[in-house]
């Protein structure tokens, strides 16, 4: 039996300049370019419907509760009792529908610069946001996140920044520098958390990884960098937990379950207390490439990924 690849549509999702995850498409759902960014809304044979911005791979049907729960969960458990989160980005709804899961949360604010990619989301995406855009504690406004966080004196409990990685041109690279950082500490409540993503923690290719991770050492006195598998991206993937107060490593597996148990309804699909403390042991080639990392990423001095 011979495994030949079939003449499919190919989406190639660019990794590096020398290395890419390539999927067959079934069918091209939905292509547009708004204001901001070009938007791709894929059926694929191995993950299902995946949503694609500016070529990169955002989250597929198969395994986003595995992205949006390690995105989540660790900053939502370990803050005593979270009741007013704000989320940057997160355009699917997904982020903001981990969130709610907590009953605790009084209020969730999620700013996404791009309407487009919200509605989109919402038509051809429901099960992302799982009815989260018509909770009642929910507020919804199409922003500049960095600017409504400059003009407001308001502190959140929990920021959670789920945004695309720094593509030049793109409408995050502002979002990744130790300005925006200094900016977030500031709106942070005293036992405040934030959690983000942070690009591949793969060996050959951690510049994004450690540049984040020394950047949010510029503003926080606790930064806790882990990882989670999510298949359809094609590496490990990397993301960070920053305070001003409380380390998630200091969670054990029993506690993570039991404060699971007792705030979170339901069941997580990924996230467990076993989950929690073994994301949080990077291994010893990446934990050294990230100490030694020596970029910091400032306003005048951005980041940007392969595109």
């Amino acid at each position: 039996m011979t495994n030949k690849l079939k003449s499919y549509k190919w989406f190639l999702d660019a990794l590096s300049p020398h290395e890419s995850h390539v999927h067959g498409i079934d069918s091209i759902v939905c292509e547009k370019q708004t204001r901001f960014q070009k938007v791709e809304i894929l059926d694929t044979f191995s993950y299902g419907r995946c949503l694609v911005l500016d070529g990169k791979m955002q989250s597929s049907e198969v395994d986003e509760f595995v992205y949006h729960e390690a995105l989540v969960h660790p900053a939502m458990l370990t803050h005593p009792d979270p009741k007013r989160v704000f989320i940057v980005g997160g355009g699917e709804g997904a982020t903001l529908r981990e969130v709610l899961r907590y009953p605790s949360v009084e209020m969730a604010l999620m700013v996404d610069i791009d309407q487009e990619v919200v509605e989109l989301s919402r038509q051809y995406l429901p099960t992302w946001s799982a009815g989260a855009f018509d909770d009642p504690r929910t507020a919804l406004k199409y922003l500049d996140a960095r600017r409504f966080l400059e003009e407001t004196n308001e502190t959140y409990d929990i920021i959670i920044i789920d945004i695309s990685e720094p593509v030049e041109e793109g409408p995050a690279y502002l979002l990744y520098t130790k300005e925006f950082y200094a900016l977030v500490m500031d709106r942070l409540s005293p036992d405040g958390l934030i959690s983000l993503q942070a690009g591949t923690t793969s060996y050959n290719n951690l510049l994004n990884f450690g540049a984040v991770y020394q950047t949010l050492k510029q503003s926080f006195p606790i930064v806790s960098g882990y990882q989670a598998i999510i298949p359809s991206f094609g590496l490990p993937w990397g993301f960070a937990v920053a305070s001003k107060r409380f380390d998630p490593r200091d969670v054990d597996p029993k506690e993570a379950d039991r404060r699971i148990k007792e705030r979170v309804p339901g069941e997580l699909k990924y996230y467990d207390g076993g989950t929690h403390q073994s994301q949080f042991v990077l291994s010893k080639p990446v934990r050294r490439e990230i100490e030694k990392q020596e970029q910091v990423i400032e306003d005048n001095q951005p980041l940007f990924t392969y595109n």
